[in-house]
């Protein structure tokens, strides 16, 4: 947390907040844990809320930005927006506050994973998972919808699984009211992820609509079934070029085991124009369960209780308590087997090279957990070298089976980043370049508006002038004819 609740004395750290035994950093009526994450609007923390005995995650405005008045009052604004919705398959949000400078806001803290990390495990889901998840969703964002709200970035990383298996749609921080005033939306705020995001929406982040998020949402079915994305390109550029054409390859071809009719179902999801797409995700719910090939509960997580989504209450009882019952003993057994497993590997003891902080080289003797917890901080890289004795030789962390996955989710996370940054940058000069067209295409008019204004003016003015001499010569010339008429008659 980048803001100082008290004044006495500086906060502790995440770190500190979980690990001191006399003090623990307070927030108000939230007791911080442990810091989850960091992103562009401040910072997010695992808190206990202790007036009604409850684990939170708590979003912070960082400092800088909660010394802008404007984004501080969209801060506020949108918190209590997202506070209006209350459904099983949204994340909620149980309060925002200030305290003593520090903005924040209180929402449901989620004990899983998202569908983006179940996709770098899985690669793809079946049908049935997959058109499962995807109504799971689309009912969370109905009741969004019906409220006047749009999300405007759906996608793997937003779409949250509980340990039960449960869906939350998560992070409506861009969620737009549509019947707000918006003025303190800014151009190029809020485009959401250009891989999931509707053609219109990179254009105009302000005109979206409902739609705009059943085009995303399609775009993640895609990506959920095939594990591919719909659209791709060398750059960004050729990205958006893609998606500004409409056309990729259909989802069945990709996987042929897609029914005829869902891939149909997908194309109306991302159709290019959004007349010719769903307007609702009722529609989309409707046309999704009639297919009858959706799954009661995901079924690469083990324990999961069947939801009911796209069917009755109290059919769904009936299925939950069957589906519980029928779990065998050997499915307990083998978790078991695997918690011992891990507990084996990180009891061993590595000699880990590496640079510390400072740029120095360092040796140090860590455990296989610890080894795997800097990676996944950020603290050791792919760079680190490792050997399990103090006589063999030192070989790169990649190179040890403990540490291959999460090296290369390292990796993957750096890619990701890069590509982010690159498509933030082109949609910033996209942008630059737009606006300079536009002066000049208005300095063009202008100058033809003036151009022509002077033509017309000149040509006026000949008109003019000779009309003024034939008027001033008019009479001389009339009598010079007429003496020359009379010499001839003569």
């Amino acid at each position: 947390m980048t803001d100082n609740p008290h004044k006495k004395k500086k906060p502790q750290s995440p770190q500190k907040a979980k690990s001191g035994k006399k003090s623990v950093t307070k927030v108000g009526d939230f007791e911080l844990k442990k810091r989850l994450g960091k992103g562009g609007m401040g910072e997010v923390f695992l808190a206990h809320q202790i007036s009604l005995d409850r684990m939170v995650a708590l979003k912070t405005l960082s400092k800088e930005l909660s010394k802008k008045e404007d984004f501080v009052a969209r801060f506020l604004r949108e918190a209590r927006s997202m506070a209006k919705l209350d459904h099983p398959n949204v994340v909620k949000v149980y309060a925002v506050d200030s305290f003593k400078g520090l903005h924040f806001a209180a929402i449901e803290y989620i004990d899983g994973k998202s569908v983006q990390d179940w996709l770098d495990q899985q690669e793809q889901f079946s049908v049935a998972d997959a058109v499962h998840l995807t109504i799971a969703a689309a009912e969370g964002l109905k009741h969004a919808h019906d409220l006047n709200m749009v999300h405007r970035d759906i996608k793997p990383d937003n779409v949250l699984l509980t340990s039960k298996g449960v869906v939350k749609v998560a992070d409506f921080g861009l969620a737009k009211v549509l019947d707000e005033d918006v003025s303190m939306t800014q151009s190029g705020t809020g485009l959401g992820t250009p891989l999931y995001m509707a053609p219109e929406q990179a254009r105009s982040a302000k005109t979206v609509d409902q739609r705009s998020d059943i085009y995303a949402l399609g775009a993640t079915l895609y990506h959920m079934l095939t594990g591919k994305l719909p659209f791709s390109g060398g750059t960004a550029l050729e990205l958006i070029m893609a998606k500004e054409t409409g056309k990729y390859e259909p989802a069945r071809k990709v996987t042929p085991g897609i029914p005829e009719r869902l891939d149909l179902i997908i194309d109306k999801m991302m159709a290019k124009d959004p007349k010719h797409r769903y307007s609702d995700c009722g529609d989309v719910i409707h046309d999704l369960a009639a297919l009858g090939v959706h799954s009661e509960a995901p079924s690469f997580i083990n324990g999961a209780l069947p939801t009911g989504v796209g069917r009755s209450a109290s059919t769904t009882a009936g299925v939950a308590a069957t589906t519980a019952t029928s779990r065998s003993g050997a499915q307990r057994s083998s978790r078991a087997d695997a918690r011992l497993s891990e507990t084996k590997q990180a009891s061993r003891t590595w000699y880990v090279k590496f640079t510390d902080v400072n740029g120095k080289a360092v040796v140090e003797k860590l455990s296989t957990g610890r080894v795997l917890k800097m990676l996944a901080a950020g603290m050791l890289t792919a760079k680190a070298k490792a050997k399990l004795s103090a006589e063999g030789n030192y070989m790169p962390l990649s190179q040890f089976p403990e540490f291959t996955e999460a090296v290369e989710k390292q990796l993957t996370k750096k890619t990701e980043q890069f590509k982010k940054d690159d498509m933030k940058n082109l949609y910033k000069q996209v942008e630059r370049d737009e606006k300079r067209r536009n002066r000049w295409r208005w300095l063009g008019n202008k100058w033809r508006g003036l151009v022509g204004m002077i033509s017309l003016i000149l040509w006026i003015a000949g008109i003019l002038i000779v009309v003024g001499l034939a008027i001033y010569f008019g009479r001389e010339v009339f009598e010079y004819f007429g003496q020359k008429v009379k010499e001839l008659m003569n």
